[in-house]
């Protein structure tokens, strides 16, 4: 299995950019971009092979990859001390726990 396996490759189109745009979110946002999406793929695939081969050669430590990563379900979450009251009385109002109303605020956000 090549290395590049174990990193995620992100092709979506972009309204502001009128093109696809590719990414792998562990070594670059954005820098792939083109009308055909499966070129833009492809594209994006041999630049991640020559981003890591580059690395190697510099002797770089390249980070982790995310692709087929599980995850628990839980992190934690620093806030201030403000923020988490505010948090915890909308979370009352609400009639919720702070877990359930912070999970609904945080799935809410990234389908828009």
């Amino acid at each position: 299995m090549k290395k590049s396996a174990q990193y995620l490759k992100i092709v979506e189109w972009s309204d502001e950019d009128n093109c696809f745009v590719g990414r792998c979110p562990e070594l670059m946002l954005g820098g792939v971009h083109g009308k055909n999406e499966q070129k833009v793929f492809a594209e994006l695939c041999t630049v991640i092979e020559q981003w890591i081969t580059q690395a190697e050669n510099d002797n770089e430590r390249l980070p982790p990859g995310m692709a087929g990563k599980k995850y628990s379900g839980k992190f934690n979450l620093r806030l201030n001390e403000t923020l988490h009251e505010r948090l915890a009385i909308e979370a009352v109002k609400h009639g919720k726990s702070l877990n359930a109303f912070c999970a609904e605020a945080l799935e809410n956000e990234v389908s828009r």
